[in-house]
């Protein structure tokens, strides 16, 4: 896995840290007639490797390789798609009932690290298991040791102990017994025989949850996890907990003494550790908008960020080294990072909710409820917006324009370049008036002049940045440059287009569509999202003023109605069409014409 990953990049630490507990589990479980659930799929490369696919574990998350994280599609091996964290026990919890409305017997094990035990949804799953009484094993993956200290041969010996037949016996006699109690003994029972169980082993808050608690164990001793893995398969009760104790990184020097560079990697040499980036100076957008952000909590002590435990991902990391008492990371929770910033914005806060594209998905009811209807001023900086990459379908940020852009009230915007972006930081700063938007991708910026300082656009206003005729080219997001690059090459062929930067999305910039809609014989959008964002909105605004019912030819060019799989960035946007030779053939199409026609045609003429 260490030589896969260093070729392809991709998560390691995690991986690492379940080398010895994927074995385990396919020794003790008889895969894939029962079913293995890997929250998240960062920890899932030793799963794959293991499950039939070691021969192309180095197409890891290339174009038509295998996908970085768990996928159905891939193997009967991966009974449920992962990306997103805290769904496993919810998903499991849905099979084991499946299995036994089907009279099908099988064993449902979903294995959670302590991370993504901080979102809502594993509790609220945790609770409608225990309720059901339903047979369902959970391990939890403690590799940060924020549950649980280090464990011993005592806590190993105690867990055989705890989850083997003899003692499950005995609970289950004494139960028996209590039974013929009179009913008032009967709770009392039940609380001392789980204390003094947790009083030695831990567990107390899955045991009011409803599951039978075990360990904690060392995940990396085989001893330990084979005749615990065995007793709780054996078992006849209802939901049970085995906590286990990891090390991200382990056998990987490296990966051990940084756990947090290791998480995603990018290639890297093995010996050294040392990760391989190309030379660039052009600054990441993430970077952009951190610094960009600082400048502005410098001036004005009302601003704070809030994230939903990326903060080096989303550039907060920087951030909290200047304003430490003026960051909150609330863990994997991007409801409640929603509504705390709200409840932020409701006492004359100035809050920035950094959350990535894919993720901020998971607090949509909470932007509706809780930021837009009662118009509080929350910033959503939105990273990773469009493709990205190797993540594939999972963290591609294709929706934001679209369900963001049908709330009443908010305001959506997307960078064309870093300095663009910078200028979105300020304006989102200044604004007061309700939520507000903007949105940028992942990788590096275009290397453009970058201003000192933001300043604040006029809400709602767009910019020419190109005079032309006959075709408009209104372009939405960071596609600008490959609009700018398309419009050099239509202007060799005879063609000079019009070239605009929307900058806004809600609200239009009316007075610019209606100049290019009315001036122009063909206007092309072109954004980094799906269908029901931008161009949708510039339709609805044309056909609602007839400015569709005369000559004008209008073509949306966006992200396709479908899940693409992982590939780079840039082959993703070819396919989308998105690339300057996809923006130049719909043009010319639109006009009736082709590249080699008009290239025949120049040559006649010269």
């Amino acid at each position: 896995m260490i030589d896969a990953v260093s070729v392809t990049g991709g998560h390691l630490g995690a991986g690492l840290g379940v080398v010895e507990l994927s074995v385990a589990l396919h020794t003790i479980f008889d895969t894939p007639h029962d079913r293995i659930i890997w929250d998240v799929g960062h920890q899932a490369y030793p799963h794959k490797i293991l499950t039939g696919r070691r021969d192309r574990i180095r197409t890891l998350r290339q174009k038509n390789g295998l996908s970085g994280f768990t996928r159905r599609a891939e193997s009967e091996f991966d009974p449920f798609g992962a990306g997103h964290s805290s769904t496993s026990i919810s998903a499991g919890l849905g099979m084991a009932v499946a299995s036994d409305l089907q009279q099908t017997p099988r064993h449902v094990v979903a294995i959670i690290g302590d991370g993504a035990m901080s979102a809502g949804m594993a509790y609220e799953a945790m609770n409608n298991a225990g309720a059901m009484d339903a047979k369902l094993i959970v391990i939890l993956n403690d590799n940060d040791m924020s549950i649980a200290p280090p464990t011993g041969a005592l806590s190993a010996y105690l867990a055989r102990l705890v989850s083997g037949p003899v003692y499950r016996g005995m609970r289950e006699t004494a139960k028996s017994v209590t039974m013929k109690l009179p009913q008032f003994l009967h709770e009392p029972a039940r609380r001392t025989e789980e204390f003094a169980r947790s009083f030695f082993t831990g567990g107390t808050l899955f045991e009011e949850l409803g599951f039978y608690y075990v360990g904690p164990i060392d995940g990396h001793n085989l001893d330990h996890l084979l005749p615990v893995l065995e007793n709780v398969r054996d078992a006849n009760t209802g939901p049970i907990l085995v906590h286990v104790v990891t090390k991200k990184g382990k056998g990987y020097g490296p990966a051990e003494d940084a756990a947090d560079k290791y998480h995603g990697v990018s290639k890297f040499n093995v010996i050294t550790g040392a990760q391989s980036k190309a030379p660039s100076n052009a600054p990441s957008y993430t970077n952009v908008f951190a610094q960009s952000l600082i400048q502005e909590a410098k001036d004005d002590p009302r601003v704070v960020a809030v994230t939903a435990a990326m903060p080096s991902g989303t550039g907060l990391d920087k951030f909290a080294e200047i304003f430490p008492d003026r960051i909150f990371d609330v863990g994997i929770a991007e409801q409640h990072a929603v509504t705390f910033a709200a409840g932020m914005a409701s006492e004359g806060m100035r809050p920035f909710c950094a959350i990535y594209s894919t993720f901020l998905q998971r607090a949509y009811d909470q932007v509706v409820h809780d930021v837009a209807i009662q118009h509080l001023p929350v910033r959503f900086a939105i990273d990773r917006a469009g493709y990205v990459g190797a993540d594939g379908p999972t963290h591609a940020g294709n929706y934001d324009a679209a369900y963001l852009g049908a709330i009443p009230g908010m305001v959506h915007m997307a960078a064309a370049d870093e300095a663009e972006l910078r200028h979105m930081v300020a304006t989102a700063t200044a604004y007061d008036l309700g939520p507000i938007a903007f949105r940028y991708p992942r990788g590096e910026g275009s290397g453009v002049e970058m201003p000192e300082r933001g300043q604040v656009l006029p809400i709602g206003k767009g910019r020419i940045v190109q005079q032309g005729s006959t075709i408009a080219i209104l372009s939405y997001g960071t596609r600008l440059a490959e609009v700018l690059a398309a419009a050099e090459r239509l202007a060799a062929l005879g063609l000079n287009p019009t070239i605009a930067d929307a900058r806004f999305m809600k609200p239009l910039d009316e007075e610019l569509i209606a100049e290019l809609a009315q001036n122009h014989d063909v206007l092309l959008s072109v954004e980094e999202g799906s269908i029901g964002g931008f161009g949708s909105h510039v339709a609805t605004f044309m056909a609602s003023n007839g400015l569709l019912d005369g000559k004008l030819r209008f073509r949306p060019l966006m992200i396709p109605d479908r899940f693409v799989e992982h590939a780079s960035q840039a082959d993703m946007y070819t396919d989308a069409g998105l690339d300057r030779a996809g923006i130049i053939s719909t043009a010319l199409s639109t006009l009736g014409y082709d590249e080699a026609s008009m290239l025949a045609a120049l040559g006649k003429a010269r």
